[in-house]
């Protein structure tokens, strides 16, 4: 039987595909942009069907529909990252959250969840029966070797992508063919601060250094920064949109890597659709499962690998939190401690921590005494190298306890400054710098509160009436 007589035998409705699943099922699913909407659609359509069904699903671009009260008893969500649509649900138990490195998520799927069915989205079939996992290899590929039932969403949106991305039309249950464009994360506008933090990351960065960069704002910015670099590397378990000018610049050409040598190697790419084009049957870019792309052990074997992750808080010893808030649940550890680790033990390799010095809009100091009760350690004190803000770099590896702390109050927000030293002065009995140092942070302390009076100052001038006198001429 030829390859097209296999993938129409298979070829389905989304309503026929999932009557192949049962109740009690476990189902795990493609995520971001890889996300099978079509056929969930369909299990939510059909919900009533169903009992005990547990769906799992990584970081979701659209909602999370399985987490609505009608919901409980027929699917529920058990998610290994965090998002927008179910932080709530996680906190009050409607959802259910598992936690771990993300290189070691296919094996916790496989061998601890242990899924009978798998949903996802692929690219149609090629001239030799081979679809593509596209824009999402990471551990989506993995469950469709072992579970009982695959059903695939063939969507003609899909980019075909190289590395270990394919799959033949005769290792799948299903096929359902819909199409619609998949979702994406598109870049926004960088913020004085952010590209103030590009540059400081920048500045770590040398000529044929191999890169983890990540999405979202910081890594933007930072890709900002690298056009005065040569010959870097890309290794990443997650992109976006701000690496596709570099690649094509050839700013990164993958020429000093040891591994994958001119190739970019990623997990994912979750960008729009400049992203999308970019990967699209380009052979320089590779999408590999992610318990490769992220092993401490395979990102090391590239020299010079530097990892840039970002946090939501550091206390003065070092200690990073990135996916809590207290006790609850923000996004997930991902593959923060992945390359951190993965850095340290490459041959030159160097980790970044990079954030604002502030959240709430400048209300609260992302620099701690403590970090908030509740909150789980992301990276440990002691896998820290580097830590930035807009306000500088603090190196910590290698580091005591006092120069940690004294290099992490130099870059915190200089209104927190104060606050800082007090409590420094509390743990080590001694004040951490000298009269010289005490005037120039003091002096900042001022210049910002000049600033915000200033500010405050052209709110109120602003909100006030404007008469015109009788010239037609504004009073002031």
């Amino acid at each position: 039987m030829s390859w097209k007589e296999i993938y129409q035998s298979k070829l389905v409705t989304a309503q026929e595909a999932i009557r192949a699943i049962h109740d009690n099922d476990k189902v795990v699913t493609g995520f971001a942009c890889g996300e099978p909407f079509g056929i969930e659609r369909a299990l939510i359509d059909n919900y009533k069907n169903y009992r005990n069904v547990e769906i799992i699903n990584m970081l979701t671009l659209g909602g999370s529909p399985w987490c609505k009260p009608e919901m409980k008893g027929h699917f529920k969500l058990n998610c290994l990252f965090a998002s927008q649509s179910n932080r709530k649900e996680i906190s009050d138990g409607t959802c259910e959250f598992t936690t771990s490195h993300f290189y070691e998520i296919p094996d916790v799927i496989k061998n601890y969840i242990c899924p009978r069915v798998s949903i996802v989205m692929v690219s149609p079939p090629d001239e030799h029966g081979y679809v593509s996992f596209g824009t999402t290899v990471d551990y989506t590929r993995g469950t469709t070797d072992y579970c009982e039932v695959v059903i695939a969403q063939v969507n003609k949106y899909m980019p075909r992508t190289f590395g270990n991305s394919i799959k033949h039309v005769r290792d799948f249950t299903y096929f359902v063919e819909i199409d619609e464009p998949l979702p994406e994360v598109k870049s926004v506008d960088i913020t004085d601060t952010e590209m103030e933090i590009g540059r400081y990351c920048a500045q770590l960065i040398k000529d044929g250094d191999c890169l983890q960069l990540g999405i979202g704002s910081i890594p933007n910015a930072v890709c900002e920064q690298l056009w005065d670099k040569k010959d870097l590397g890309l290794h990443s378990e997650l992109v976006g949109d701000g690496v596709v000018d570099l690649l094509e610049a050839g700013i990164i050409n993958n020429k000093k890597k040891q591994t994958n040598n001119g190739r970019t190697v990623l997990g994912a790419a979750l960008g729009s659709e400049k992203l999308n084009k970019y990967i699209d049957n380009n052979p320089s870019v590779e999408l590999h499962p992610i318990d490769y792309v992220n092993n401490p052990i395979e990102i090391a074997k590239n020299d010079n690998m530097v990892s840039i992750n970002s946090c939501l808080q550091v206390d003065l010893l070092g200690q990073v939190v990135s996916d809590t808030v207290g006790l609850n649940q923000f996004s997930a550890v991902g593959g923060q401690v992945d390359f951190v680790r993965g850095a340290t033990m490459s041959n030159g390799g160097r980790s970044i921590i990079a954030m604002p010095s502030t959240a709430k809009k400048g209300l609260i100091s992302r620099i701690v005494p403590l970090i908030t009760e509740g909150s789980a350690v992301t990276t440990p004190r002691n896998d820290v190298n580097y830590v930035v803000t807009e306000y500088g770099i603090a190196q910590l590896k290698g580091r005591t306890l006092k120069e940690r702390a004294k290099s992490l109050i130099s870059i915190a927000h200089p209104k927190f400054r104060p606050h800082l030293v007090l409590e420094y002065r509390k743990r080590f009995n001694e004040d951490p710098f000298t009269n010289e140092e005490r005037k120039e942070y003091f002096g900042e302390v001022k210049q910002q509160l000049n600033d915000v009076k200033e500010h405050i100052k052209d709110d109120v001038l602003s909100m006030l009436p404007i008469e015109k006198n009788s010239k037609g001429e504004q009073n002031g």
